[in-house]
């Protein structure tokens, strides 16, 4: 399905039909109506984030260890295995979380996987919920 906007005229066109034809549907409203709906789909194409998971697996609010900290567990994940790595400072906290989930399910099993291959870290290791960026 395609929608097109085109001076206060919504028209939505199906690629397909049962019948394998196209047909077109035109919806004509106020022109405030189409002036929101081209702000709408403006500022979504704008969005790179949506709310998801992402696993955390480091915290600490000491001033100079926690950044050390942070950075050191940053580089040593990145040699390990192939997930995107946020080291992310918020007042007084410096946290490490990986990946970009859009389930609370995948990012389960991403943390399972992470906790064999790092069992050091697994008492630290747990999921939260996160803007995450979209691919």
């Amino acid at each position: 399905m395609k929608i097109t906007l085109v001076a206060g005229v919504i028209a939505v066109v199906s690629q397909s039909s049962a019948m394998g034809q196209t047909g077109r549907v035109r919806v004509t409203g106020d022109v405030a109506v189409a002036q929101m709906v081209e702000k709408h789909i403006e500022l979504n194409s704008k969005t790179k984030t949506i709310p998801g998971y992402r696993v955390q697996i480091y915290s600490s609010n000491h001033p100079t260890r926690g950044k050390t900290g942070a950075l050191e567990l940053e580089q040593r994940v990145k040699q390990t295995i192939s997930v995107q790595v946020y080291v992310i400072y918020a007042t007084p906290s410096w946290k490490v979380r990986l990946g970009d989930f859009l389930t609370a399910e995948q990012a389960a099993e991403f943390r399972d996987t992470f906790k064999a291959l790092f069992p050091d870290l697994a008492d630290y290791t747990y999921i939260v919920r996160d803007q995450v960026k979209i691919r």
